[in-house]
Parts: structure tokens; sequence; C-alpha cells
């Protein structure tokens, strides 16, 4: 998932330099709601393996 934000930000960025403004701002806005995402997963994932404990 990660990966698809990074995807986005790339295309926000070349787009933004191409003067594609509205186009860069929809890819923008798609890598940002990606990223917020992976975090929350990523945290959800932290926090169930701490709960979880270690197994011998």
């Amino acid at each position: 998932m990660l990966s698809w934000s990074l995807t986005f930000f790339i295309l926000a960025i070349i787009a933004g330099i191409l003067g594609f403004s509205g186009i860069a701002g929809a890819a923008a806005n798609i890598a940002q709601i990606l990223f917020f995402i992976f975090l929350l997963l990523l945290i959800v994932s932290a926090v169930s393996r701490a709960l979880r404990g270690k197994r011998p």
C-alpha cells in the first residue's frame, strides 16, 4: 500500500511540474489518503502484536 501512495505522490509531482494542477491536486489527495491508511494499519498491527506478546 505504501508503494501506491509513493506512486501517486510521484504522479502529483510530475503533473505539478508539467502544469496540470487539477491532476496534481487529485493525485496528491489520493497519496495523502493512502499514506494515512497505511499509517493507521501500521499502528493497529504494532498494537495487536504488542498485546499478543511473544510466544515460546
